[in-house]
């Protein structure tokens, strides 16, 4: 078996985005709980082609070089803040060129989600706007 660095791999992937094709990944880390679980889910992504909004989620490269996906939480005079589902800190302003791909779908509990599904809709539009409160419901979240 060969082992390549989650970077290289990464930056191989974006470079497939760029040439407008759509890739898939199996999710890594557990930023983006209870949405997406970490080596269970996995996620669509692909170069953004409308413009980028509250409630997407996107992949971005952060100034020290680490790969993330979050959702967008605000949008500010061009700038973009981020968080994950499972965090209560956002994290920006993350330049619009940082962000070099949009998820399009994501398969969670081995069933495919895309926008305007009612999972998707509801961590999007939802989930988005409790940021408060999300330490105190996520306690509660069965696993």
């Amino acid at each position: 078996m060969r082992t390549i660095d989650t970077r290289t791999y990464i930056d191989m992937l974006r470079g497939l985005t760029e040439e407008g094709k759509e890739v898939t990944l199996i999710v890594a880390g557990s930023s983006m709980s209870p949405f997406l679980i970490h080596h269970r889910d996995s996620i669509c992504f692909r170069k953004p082609d409308r413009e980028l909004r509250r409630g997407d989620m996107v992949f971005y490269q952060r100034a020290d070089g680490q790969y993330v996906m979050h959702r967008i939480c605000r949008i500010r005079q061009g700038d973009y803040y981020l968080i994950g589902d499972a965090q209560t800190e956002i994290e920006g302003p993350i330049k619009r060129n940082q962000i070099f791909a949009l998820v399009t779908q994501v398969k969670r509990k081995g069933k495919w989600i895309r926008p305007g599904d009612s999972w998707w809709f509801f961590f999007a539009q939802i989930w988005i706007r409790v940021i408060p409160l999300r330490r105190f419901i996520i306690r509660m979240y069965p696993k």
